[in-house]
Formats: structure tokens, sequence, C-alpha cells
């Protein structure tokens, strides 16, 4: 038997991998998990041969589902890419940070912030793991995805609806 949420699984383990490769990533929350979230709700709805409109409760399930799974696969992808090389952007831009917030008014708050940075960039070039940085990326990731994978979830239900869907019968 099939599990439901199958292409949820799917799309999100493919958003993530599309999440870690250079330039595409920068795609990611505006782009990749929104098409992957709508993209997951046509599969299903493929497998049911379209047999009944999409609810906007199961587009909405659908949705956080793939933005949770482009965030769990998303940051272990880049953990491990982060492990094997000891280095990530973060560790490569941490020069332009500094400056950035030496420039602005922090004050205390900007020193602490340095600190964490540093703390971070020192943990990453020695052993290739901070929990910091793991957490804060699983954190952000999950906030970002979960977000627009609701969004498109959302476009997918109403694209699905109005496009296989039109017969008043449904």
């Amino acid at each position: 038997m099939q599990n439901k949420y199958f292409p949820t699984f799917v799309l999100g383990f493919a958003a993530a991998v599309l999440t870690t490769v250079p330039g595409v990533k920068n795609f990611a929350c505006c782009l990749i998990v929104p098409l992957a979230a709508g993209f997951s709700i046509f599969i299903d709805q493929r497998l049911k041969q379209f047999a009944s409109k999409v609810i906007m409760s199961e587009a909405v399930v659908f949705g956080i589902f793939t933005g949770i799974f482009t965030s769990l696969f998303g940051t272990a992808f880049d953990l491990l890419i982060t492990y094997l090389l000891k280095s990530n952007d973060l560790v490569r831009s941490i020069t332009e940070v500094e400056k950035m917030i030496k420039d602005l008014p922090f004050g205390e708050s900007g020193k602490m912030t340095l600190e964490i940075f540093r703390q971070i960039q020192k943990d990453i070039t020695t052993t290739g793991f901070s929990w910091f940085y793991a957490f804060s990326q699983l954190a952000g990731n999950l906030f970002v995805y979960v977000i627009t994978g609701l969004l498109g979830g959302l476009l997918g239900y109403s694209f699905i609806n109005n496009r296989y869907h039109k017969n008043p019968m449904y």
C-alpha cells in the first residue's frame, strides 16, 4: 500500500538537493520549494487519476510536509558538505560580516554576535561541525521552507482545481 504523503517526501528530497547547488539555491525559498509543494499535490492527484478535487486542508498539509522534508534533507546535505569541506558560505564570508557589524551601530550585541560567528567559524574549520550552526540552519530552513511550501501548496490547490476539476459535478 502506498503512503499518502510519499510525493511530499520525494519532492522535498528533490528540492533539498537543488537547495545545495550553488547559484540555484538562491531561488530555494521563492521558487524551488513552492514548486515542489505544488508538484507534490499534482503527483498525488495524478496517482488518484484526478478522481476528486483537492481539499484546501490537504493542500496545506502537503505544502507543510514538503517544506519540512526540504528543511530536514537540505540541512542534512548542507551539514554533510560543510563537514567534508570544513568550509561553507558563512566561513568564507566572515570578514565581510565582521566589517558590516563593525560599521553598523550594534554596540555590545554586535560584539557578542561576532564572537558567535567566530566560534562557528573555528568549529567548522577545525572539526567540520558546529552545533550552533546546525541548529540555526535547521530553524531557519524550517521557518522559511514551511511557509513557502504552504504557499506553494495553496497555489497548487488553486491551479489543479481550476485546471482539472472545472466540472461542477465535483
